[in-house]
């Protein structure tokens, strides 16, 4: 069945970086559109950036120029590197797959504060 297992949150300083992991399994990793959301305190959760299997990349207004999302097919990992984070951008951040969209792993919190 579908896995996916996201890492590497913390708490950051505004202005600091973070690189988030996720490891997926269970399905065809490199055929399968690849997604970050994130779920920011009393918000919905919403699409931060979508990694294609064509290999394109797509962000939400609000990262764009500063985040990153790639990925390592040979792993069937994906990232999210996160540069210049704001206060606004803590939230517990998720990886999701077009191939089992209802399925939500456990996420990872990200916390951006002095």
């Amino acid at each position: 069945q579908v896995q996916l297992v996201e890492s590497g949150g913390g708490l950051v300083q505004p202005g600091g970086s973070l690189r988030l992991s996720c490891a997926a399994s269970g399905f065809t990793f490199s055929t399968n559109h690849m997604h970050w959301y994130r779920q920011r305190p009393r918000k919905e959760r919403e699409l931060v950036a979508t990694s294609t299997s064509a290999g394109m990349t797509i962000y939400a207004d609000s990262v764009k120029g500063r985040f990153t999302i790639s990925r390592d097919n040979a792993k069937k990992t994906v990232y999210l590197r996160m540069d210049s984070l704001k206060p606004e951008d803590t939230a517990v951040y998720y990886c999701n797959t077009a191939a089992a969209p209802a399925y939500w792993g456990q996420g990872t919190q990200v916390t951006v504060s002095s």
